[in-house]
């Protein structure tokens, strides 16, 4: 994985230990997993991040970063993860969604209408929400697991590559050395 990618584009520490709005946190923040890059914490940020941005709920953020707390992930990115569903493209994510769980519960799927009212939203809560949500957490498993272990697979190979090439440089400056001699 390109480590020096992510610490360029990651908030320091000091940074986020320095907002007074996070204060309330406390030592929370001073624990060195939540800033750790490596194969770990990288891979369960994204187990944390993707899940929750296919997840329909309010601060998606906050949960995130509570999880990225309880499992020591690499917190800001899971944080930052959450934001793949963005007001862009939640709502082709969520149809798509709710599609997937129409199909698993064998319902007929609805025609979009919206109407800002109490009434209408209270009818659609059960004929939308089931399946929207029963396909939000069956995609959000099934993609926060394959993202889970893609990082894990690309980071080893990644190490393993770059450890090939440290050995065959070695091997090239040993066979130079013995030609000089």
């Amino acid at each position: 994985m390109p480590k020096r990618f992510m610490k360029r584009y990651l908030p320091t520490p000091e940074k986020v230990q320095s907002m007074k709005s996070l204060h309330f946190l406390g030592d929370i923040l001073h624990e060195p997993n939540l800033w750790h890059i490596n194969r770990h914490c990288v891979a369960r940020a994204f187990l944390i991040g993707i899940w929750f941005c296919f997840i329909p709920m309010p601060f998606q953020m906050v949960a995130a970063a509570f999880f990225a707390i309880w499992f020591n992930a690499n917190l800001p990115l899971s944080v930052a993860l959450v934001w793949i569903s963005n007001p862009l493209t939640m709502p082709p994510i969520f149809y798509f969604n709710y599609k997937v769980g129409a199909w698993i519960l064998d319902r007929p799927l609805l025609p979009f209408e919206f109407h800002a009212n109490w009434h209408w939203f209270s009818d659609r809560l059960f004929e939308i929400g089931i399946p929207l949500y029963l396909g939000s957490l069956l995609l959000a498993t099934i993609s926060a697991c394959i993202a889970y272990l893609a990082v894990q697979f690309l980071w080893r190979r990644k190490v393993r590559s770059d450890w090939q090439l440290r050995r065959r440089l070695r091997a090239r400056r040993q066979r130079s050395k013995a030609q000089d001699s």
